[in-house]
């Protein structure tokens, strides 16, 4: 019969996050990992086979649970669910910055798996915004306009690892908004 588990995996799996987000995974260490998440080595172990498989599980609950923010899934569909996604995605908060799955496409070298995952997640993702746009009147074809959209988020995700100021971030998103809707 195994031991009791001490730890919310829910709650290890945010720790973890956190550091992977702010570190990277290569300039992650254990200890690190042990000290945020407050679970020594030997429990990381019998939870997860090593820190590569840490990171793949905190890389696939993050983008579950965005999925689950429902951000681009709010009734009615249309450009209000773009304009939040955009403007929720990006923000940083308690050291977080920019949006863990596209952070961690840095890794992909190291880590393919990684890759499979951010690359679900941006096809959900995309699918999303065509159903938005498509709910839309526009000139350009939904996917078009989606695929641009995914890139704008993308490229918004990176840059917030500069510490853009709240009000530059919101300009862009409002331009870039403007700008859509003449598409």
């Amino acid at each position: 019969m195994g031991r009791t588990k001490l730890y919310d995996r829910d709650a290890l799996l945010d720790a973890a996050m956190l550091v992977f987000w702010q570190r990277g995974y290569a300039d992650t260490s254990l200890q690190q990992l042990e000290r945020a998440t407050g679970v020594n080595k030997s429990g990381l172990y019998a939870e997860f086979k090593d820190k590569e498989d840490l990171f793949l599980s905190s890389l696939r609950y993050y983008v579950e649970r965005r999925a689950g923010e429902g951000l681009l899934t709010a009734e009615p569909p249309g450009w209000g669910n773009v304009e939040r996604l955009l403007r929720a995605g990006p923000a940083c908060s308690a050291g977080r910055k920019g949006c863990f799955a596209i952070n961690a496409m840095r890794e992909v070298e190291s880590l393919p798996a990684a890759a499979d995952i951010v690359a679900a997640s941006q096809a959900a993702m995309l699918s999303l915004l065509v159903r938005n746009i498509g709910a839309e009147q526009t000139r350009l074809p939904a996917k078009q306009i989606a695929e641009i959209v995914l890139i704008f988020f993308s490229g918004l995700c990176i840059e917030m690892n500069l510490g853009p100021s709240p009000q530059t971030v919101s300009r862009k998103v409002r331009n870039f908004m403007a700008m859509l809707k003449m598409m």
